[in-house]
Formats: structure tokens, sequence, C-alpha cells
């Protein structure tokens, strides 16, 4: 049997007031707020963790998702376009495309080729970048963020001379799903025009790729370019998992990269994360917030935990004199107290659990805190529960609480028996 562990459940389960001395009643009316506090503290703290961790995980891969979707995991092209999103062409046959689909960790190869075009309409024009794709690309990322319309059929082997264009595009121009516009197209050979029809409306609140992003057929846009059936802007690869990233294109850089086509052009890759150091750099500082957060959180915690035990200890001085006096060792007297502070702390993080939860839980079907897409990129707050990381936010928490209250614990080793029955 546990001593220490028996002597704390029954100081933990005393519901009484005392023997009916004034002056137990009123160590009593002093401990038990202690105890509400330092249970509240726990349990607030680990509802801030819970929400924070919760919330930056959302905002961070919603936020990744979507340059994810206008860009792919990595990007395979001819040197100088890669580098500096100068529209040079390289081959992507289908030799070039099954060796890509072939290197381990690629989930999906996608053609694409860009072309610079000006959109008008009776009253206004808008320069933009027509983004040419085949039948094999991705439409997942479009028809998650589609608001209006439907999502063309891209072709390599025609053109139907059907967009899709943003919101943002589209409410600057004043035209809607089912109209006809004109585009522009300006080359060495002069200025062509096409005329297409407006398929459907996404909106991603991303504005740098909002405001300039048209999805268009593969084969209307290389021969805009002037180039080959086999020549586009490059592929996209999305690998498997987002971590290994960088372990692909080590692949890429010694087997793909500086290696020429047939054209003579030389072939490069570039990952997501260099391509927008901007944002990832920017979803990255959002850790060191996390971290903030949940050490001055810890701090909260403990020290209200601190606090808590300190009072504890100070109106149990008769009984830890009494234990003393029966032959209770300084650490059984210490263990007794922290298997005490082990009760408080469980009751707050069940409370803390049932609160933080319940807060992600609500946001996440509701989106009851809302944004403004203009700054934040998202209208609602995103949230994603993820439960390994919430269990260990927990024990964490338990364990930090319990090591910061060693130290006080020591405080009975300075309790002498017989003046601690004297004393009031």
């Amino acid at each position: 049997m546990n001593f220490p562990l028996f002597i704390a459940r029954r100081i933990y389960n005393d519901k009484s007031v005392g023997d009916g001395s004034s002056d137990t009643k009123q160590n009593r009316q002093v401990s038990r707020p202690a105890i509400r506090i330092a249970t509240l503290g726990v349990a607030i703290g680990l509802a801030v963790m819970i929400v924070s961790v919760c919330v930056v995980l959302g905002f961070k891969h919603t936020i990744r998702d979507k340059v994810i979707g206008f860009g792919s995991h990595i990007t395979v092209g001819e040197f100088l376009a890669v580098q500096t999103n100068d529209p040079q062409p390289i081959e992507m046959g289908d030799s070039m495309r099954r060796y890509l689909s072939s290197i381990e960790g690629v989930k999906h190869v996608q053609r694409f080729a860009m072309k610079q075009g000006i959109l008008k309409t009776d009253s206004d024009f808008l320069g933009v970048m027509f983004k040419g794709v085949a039948e094999e690309y991705d439409t997942t990322f479009l028809h998650e963020n589609l608001v209006a319309g439907s999502i063309p059929r891209f072709s390599d082997k025609a053109s139907k001379q059907k967009i899709l264009m943003s919101q943002m595009i589209a409410d600057q121009l004043r035209v809607k799903c089912g109209d006809r516009i004109y585009a522009y197209f300006i080359s060495e050979k002069g200025v062509r025009p096409r005329r297409y029809t407006i398929e459907g409306i996404y909106q991603t609140n991303l504005t740098q790729f909002d405001k300039v992003m048209c999805f268009t057929d593969l084969y209307s846009a290389q021969k805009l370019n002037g180039w080959n059936e086999d020549q586009t802007s490059g592929a996209e690869l999305t690998v498997n998992d987002f971590n290994h990233v960088d372990d692909v294109e080590d692949i890429l850089i010694r087997n793909v990269n500086r290696t020429t086509d047939s054209y003579g052009q030389t072939y490069s890759s570039l990952t997501i994360r260099e391509s927008n150091p901007q944002i990832f750099s920017w979803l990255d500082l959002l850790d060191l917030n996390v971290w903030i957060i949940l050490a001055l959180m810890v701090c909260v915690a403990g020290f209200t935990m601190i606090s808590g035990l300190l009072i504890i200890i100070l109106e149990r001085t008769n009984m830890i004199g009494v234990l003393k006096a029966l032959g209770a060792r300084n650490s059984t007297v210490r263990h007794t107290f922290l298997w005490f502070a082990v009760f408080i702390i469980g009751r707050g993080m069940l409370i803390g659990n049932v609160l933080g939860i319940g807060i992600v839980l609500l946001q996440r079907y509701t989106g009851l805190v809302r944004l403004d897409p203009a700054t934040y990129y998202v209208s609602t707050v995103p949230v994603e529960l993820n439960i390994p990381l919430i269990l260990l936010i927990n024990v964490a928490t338990l364990i930090v609480s319990v090591f910061v209250l060693i130290a006080p614990s020591h405080l009975v080793s300075h309790i002498h028996p017989a003046k601690s029955m004297r004393y009031e």
C-alpha cells in the first residue's frame, strides 16, 4: 500500500470544514479558495495552450495548402525560368514525365505552361497570368475554392476557349460566369486576340495569386507561346509527405538538374518553400509565438500551484507534526503533498481539456470567430485538432507542474513535531 497516496487521497476527498473549532473553519476558508485558484490556473493555462496550438497548426496548414495549390510541392522547369519566372520552355515529353513519376516519394506529376495576357471588357482591362494545364492536372484545390460555375475540362490536344478566373479579377472587370471576354497576348509577331468564355470563378483569399491567376488549356498556352507540343513551362510534382520535400529535391538535384533536353535547355528544380520564402518565413515565425504562449501558461499554472501548495502545507501543519511524531519521514510527508498536488493538477487538466477542445470544436464546426481575408488570407479562424500533440501538451504540463512543486514541498522538513502540534 502506498501510504503517501492514501493520505493524499483522504485529504483531497475531505469535504468537512473541520472539527467545529473556529480556527479550523478559518483555515479551511483560506485553503479552499487557494485550491480552486490553483485548479483554475491549471485549467485556463492548459485550455489556452490547446487552443493556441490548434489555431496555429490550422492557420499554418491552411495557408500552406493554398500556396501549394497554386504551385505544388516542387517545380521542374528550365533553369532561367525557374530562377527568374521568365517564360522559357523545357521539354516535358512522356519519357521525362514517366521518369519524374518513378522517383521515390513523388505522388503526382502535372504539366503547365504560363502566358501573360490582358483581359479586356468594354470599360476595363487587366493584366493577368494565364496558366495552361492539361487533363492530368489535379483540380482538387480548385474545386475546394470554387465559388461559381464549374471547372473547365482542360486538355493538351485542343482549346475549348474556356477559362477559370478568380473572384477578385471578376469583380475588377465586373464579369460573371457565362460571360465572354477578350484576351490579348503580345508577342514578337504582334498582338494576338482570343475570346474566352468564363466557365468558373474561384476564391482563395491569397491576394498575390487571386489578383493575377487564370486557368486555361495547356494547348492554348503552348500555341500562344509558339512552343511545340512536348514543350511546357515545366512540371509540378506532388510528394507523398510534405516533410520529405527536401529528400525528393535532393534526388532531382543529383539526377535531373543541370541536364539538358533535346532543344538544349537546362533542367532545374525549385521547392515551394524556395519559390515563396516570404510566406513560409512568416508561417515559421508563428512557431515562436506558440512557444512564448506555452511558456507563459506553464508559468501561470506553476506559480498558482506553488502558492496553493504552500497554503495547504501551512494549513496542515498540525497534521504534519502528528505524522512526524508517529515516525513518518520528511520524504513520506513531501510525497503526500506532491500526490495531493497531482490530484489538483489532474482536476485542472480535465477541466482545461474539456474547455480547450470544446472551443476548438466549436470554432471548427461553426466558424464563430471570423477574420478579414484581405489581411489573414482566411475568412474564419482555422483550427486543426491534433490529438497526439494535445496528449503531449497534457503530459508536459503534468510533469512541469509537479517538477516545480518539488522545491516548495521541502518546506515540510523545517516543521518540528513538538512545535507544530501547538501551532495555531
